[in-house]
């Protein structure tokens, strides 16, 4: 489904209740490559189509900081600090809810990976990671553990202009919420936090095989179409809705 430009806006949805997590996602790097919709029609959720801007819909490599998970309302989780580095693509339901689809979410923390993947069906893996800071350059390190598909992935990016709030940007990251199959459905889990603070980014190195693993090929061997950084939001999770399947 082709998004008109005007339709593309950065503000957040109502969140229905009850809540049911909050945390932040910190010191974040968007990568994203341009790829023709019937290429990864495939790969969703029943019920739910490639979201399209301009004929393309994207693939993203996002590596970030997840800080601070918590029962909303409630303390923070022991385990709920962790690194994560997400393989996503973009996806429209129905009903218009535009969100995303992960094809994988590398966690360097066992009890998060396990949890996420009985509670929503999240495509979690168990990875050793690492993150450094150097001036205002970011390294994010990814290896994935255990059983399933091998993977790595190194990227530097570092913050290179001013804000940036164009429709393509709106289109990557104003996603208030997530489609997944889980037991036999296909789910769409809310979110809400305030409009990404963007800033355009320069890739000082990419090594990544985290895309390739997901089934989505040799994407990372050509530059990214877009690249962007953000410090962070602070983020929300609703209860989940069942997304009806043709």
């Amino acid at each position: 489904m082709d998004q008109p430009i005007d339709s593309l806006g950065a503000d957040p949805l109502p969140l229905p209740r009850p809540h049911l997590l909050t945390q932040q996602w910190l010191d974040v790097a968007f990568l994203h490559w341009a790829v023709d919709p019937d290429a990864v029609r495939h790969l969703l959720p029943p019920g739910v189509e490639p979201d399209v801007l301009d004929g393309r819909t994207y693939v993203g490599l996002i590596p970030f900081r997840l800080v601070g998970t918590a029962v909303a309302g409630g303390p923070q989780l022991p385990w709920g600090t962790f690194l994560e580095t997400n393989v996503r693509l973009y996806s429209v339901d129905a009903a218009g809810r535009r969100g995303v689809v992960f094809r994988c979410m590398a966690a360097e923390r066992l009890p998060a990976v396990a949890a996420a993947r009985a509670a929503f069906g999240l495509p979690y893996r168990w990875a050793a990671m690492r993150f450094s800071r150097d001036g205002e350059q970011r390294r994010y390190s990814t290896r994935l553990r255990g059983p399933g598909p091998a993977g790595s992935s190194r990227v530097a990016v570092t913050p290179a202009g001013p804000p940036v709030d164009g429709p393509l940007e709106r289109f990557l990251t104003a996603r208030w919420g997530l489609h997944v199959a889980h037991l036999g459905r296909t789910w769409h889990l809310p979110t809400t936090h305030v409009a990404w603070p963007l800033r355009r980014a320069e890739v000082q190195e990419l090594d990544d095989g985290l895309i390739a693993a997901t089934g989505l090929g040799d994407l990372a061997r050509r530059p990214p179409d877009h690249v962007a950084f953000s410090e962070g939001v602070a983020a929300t999770f609703g209860g989940p809705a069942r997304v009806p399947t043709p």
